[in-house]
């Protein structure tokens, strides 16, 4: 998706994207081999050919970071594709506290669409066995992530930048017109979950730990396995969004088959 979009391009809008799309403009290699663009300046063509060419090169080399520092976090959707096989999916519980009123992380969740690892306080979860688990992933997903994941493991681990290009299915969702939590998104789409993990939410996560605190070995493994239902179904809600988002953006009427 990433290479049809024109809108990442500072003075370029969805409705000017779309005439780009209509005039047979539908790749920044089509954009970047015309001499003339209706439009726009020779000056301003040549400018935008040049950023064009620079972002392929990023891409090419999958310079996640800089990609993700000049698209904007709402569009970083559309690069979902393009790294196919760098994705991390992470989802965090806490004590259930704000960051300034003694809330800590006690477990963290990671999938890539294969393994699946949990990450507990006290046990395994610190700042280099973070950091030694995210090195390889250069794509990030999350559910209401900026604002509650990512600031509490910045908080919590400083020494790690979360400046990958990152999809958060909470922005997605708006986007697309669907209100709730993630709980209810699932239902939307049929997900199921474990049955011993069936209703509990949040704060039920939050009860899991102090038990666990207390001796429940029962507890943990209850903790561990909500945790990772949440994760992996972000993997499953980012595909449907994505599909749903490009679908949105009208860029297979133009293209008259989709690609991947």
């Amino acid at each position: 998706m990433i290479r049809h979009t024109f809108s990442i391009l500072n003075g370029i809008g969805e409705k000017f994207e779309r005439n780009l799309w209509r005039n047979g403009i539908l790749s920044w290699d089509d954009f970047c081999s015309r001499d003339e663009i209706f439009g726009l300046s020779n000056q301003k063509k040549h400018i935008y050919s040049f950023q064009l060419q620079y972002l392929k090169e990023q891409l090419s080399n999958k310079n996640s970071e800089l990609l993700a520092s000049y698209i904007k976090k709402s569009e970083h959707w559309r690069l979902y594709n393009e790294f196919a096989g760098l994705i991390i999916c992470l989802d965090i519980e806490t004590n259930g506290l704000p960051i300034k009123k003694g809330g800590h992380i006690t477990l963290v969740g990671l999938y890539d669409g294969f393994e699946e690892k949990s990450l507990i306080r006290g046990e395994n979860l610190s700042s280099e066995r973070l950091a030694k688990e995210l090195k390889e992933y250069k794509y990030l997903i999350t559910f209401y992530g900026s604002c509650f994941d990512i600031p509490f493991l910045k908080n919590s681990f400083p020494d790690i930048q979360f400046n990958i290009l990152h999809f958060d299915l909470f922005t997605a969702a708006r986007k697309l017109g669907l209100n709730g939590g993630m709980k209810k998104l699932e239902n939307l789409f049929g997900f199921s979950r474990d049955q011993a993990v069936q209703g509990l939410n949040g704060y039920d996560a939050v009860k899991l730990w102090h038990y666990y605190q207390k001796g429940s070995l029962e507890a943990k493994e209850v903790l561990v396995k909500y945790n990772m239902e949440d994760t992996k179904n972000l993997y499953k809600l980012a595909e449907i969004f994505y599909k749903n988002l490009r679908e949105r953006s009208g860029i297979d009427k133009y293209l008259g088959v989709k690609d991947v």
